[in-house]
């Protein structure tokens, strides 16, 4: 008998690892699956209260993403889809947060926030195109174009660009900052099991408690709420946005290079999910199926108007504890997120949560944005003694934080002005330089599932 085999039967030990849960029976798969749901939760409906993108909405298209993603990928992999953190760059420059009139509260930039949304769904489709060279070119020639020497310094701009509007919002109540920071903290160093996956969640959590407690929690948009409701909103869709106009186009610009590091991300987690399965995901169902679902689950979102989608870290930290490899159990979870996403109850609960909570969780997160891409090119083994690494690295990081200073790089071509962001020529430029440059030595390898840029999480 096969380990798989073993592993699928009911009696067996399990201590290795459950492939079919089914075994558990129907009661523990869905706890198992709410499990999943709370382990994604607090990183997912972050980005929208960051971003002003609707909670109901973003809950929407990460159920329905990763029902997606599954379906495409042939149920095999055990990968939930939530909202993707690398994109709040490309928000905060195409559609930045207002302040309401008592200057203490931030609120949704309604009129740019489809034009962003456009660039969501546009850049979900950069993963189609990548899926399809693949699979006629081969995964070692493409990844070659995209070595951590560029997606790494990308990720550590995103996060260096995002860190003054963290301040901002802390400014708002330092005391509920510092408490939801040192949650995030604490959970993350010294949590055991649970704990230690969930510390956003937890964050967000004891930081509110300390807002009711002190009243800094506004209810009158909670009890204004109704229970039921339909969770989309025309004002947000990018469906609506693709239009032509400028602002159209500096957003899909700004948003679209993005995914150049979010696939990098992509290529890490299904490695990681790969090793901690026991599986080789990256050959089967293959890596072009894989980023195919990603990238249709993202352009489907920016579409109905939430946040990109990307295969989340929390739910592999799960699958590592709980030992429960199953597939269905995350598309348990996926439903558990789309029947959330139906409460505008609930949706409102999560907007009372004041601005100093979202500084202090967003105080450590756009930290470790930046801290993931050192990462990266560390544990890749990145030479900076290498001249040709440094140039492009320090090419990379002045053309972010340089040009976004200014408000990017405009210009004019056939009466349409374009403005290009930081993170944007950073790209470009980047991947210009690397494959210009002599000395590209850069080899992905898909034996394992594992690869010099295979380490990314963002």
């Amino acid at each position: 008998m096969s380990k798989e085999e073993k592993n699928t039967s009911p009696s067996s030990d399990y201590s290795q690892g459950i492939y079919d849960a089914t075994s558990l029976g129907k009661p523990r798969m869905l706890v198992l699956g709410l499990q999943h749901m709370f382990a994604m939760f607090g990183a997912t409906v972050l980005v929208p209260l960051i971003t002003g993108l609707s909670v109901s909405t973003t809950l929407l298209c990460a159920g329905l993403g990763t029902l997606l993603f599954h379906l495409i990928t042939g149920g095999k992999v055990p990968a939930f889809l939530g909202s993707s953190f690398a994109y709040l760059g490309g928000f905060a420059i195409v559609a930045p947060m207002l302040m309401d009139e008592s200057g203490q509260q931030t609120v949704s930039n309604t009129e740019m926030l489809p034009y962003a949304c456009a660039g969501v769904a546009l850049s979900g489709l950069v993963y189609v195109v990548f899926s399809l060279l693949i699979s006629v070119f081969g995964i070692r020639r493409i990844m070659k174009l995209f070595p951590p020497v560029v997606t790494g310094p990308i990720i550590i701009a995103i996060g260096l660009i995002l860190a003054p509007s963290a301040i901002t919002n802390c400014q708002s109540n330092w005391l509920l900052a510092f408490v939801a920071l040192g949650t995030v903290i604490v959970c993350n160093i010294w949590g055991k099991g649970m704990i230690k996956i969930l510390p956003i969640l937890l964050g967000v959590l004891v930081s509110y408690v300390v807002a009711l407690v002190t009243g800094a929690v506004d209810f009158s948009g909670v009890m204004q709420a109704d229970w039921f409701g339909i969770p989309l909103s025309p004002k947000a869709m990018g469906l609506f946005a693709i239009d032509g106009s400028p602002e159209f186009i500096s957003a899909v610009l700004t948003i679209v290079p993005i995914a150049l590091a979010t696939m990098m991300e992509h290529v890490g987690d299904v490695a990681s999910i790969s090793a901690t399965v026991g599986k080789n995901f990256i050959r089967d169902p293959g890596l072009n199926r894989t980023l195919l679902g990603d990238g249709l689950a993202t352009s489907m979102a920016g579409l109905l108007g939430g946040p990109s989608n990307t295969t989340y870290g929390e739910n592999t930290g799960v699958l590592a504890l709980t030992k429960i490899y199953d597939p269905r159990v995350i598309r348990i979870a996926a439903v558990f997120a789309m029947i959330l996403s139906f409460s505008p109850k609930f949706d409102a609960i999560i907007n009372s949560i004041p601005a100093g909570i979202i500084g202090g969780i967003s105080f450590v997160l756009y930290g470790m944005i930046s801290a993931i891409g050192v990462r990266n090119v560390v544990e890749n083994q990145v030479d900076f003694t290498n001249s040709r690494n440094l140039i492009i690295a320090a090419v990379i990081l002045v053309c972010a934080l340089g040009f976004n200073s200014v408000g990017g790089l405009s210009f004019t071509v056939a009466n349409v002005t374009i403005n290009l962001s930081g993170l944007a020529i950073a790209a470009i430029a980047g991947i210009l330089l690397n494959a210009v440059l002599p000395g590209n030595t850069y080899e992905f390898d898909d034996s394992t599932g594992t690869g010099e840029g295979a380490s990314l999480r963002v």
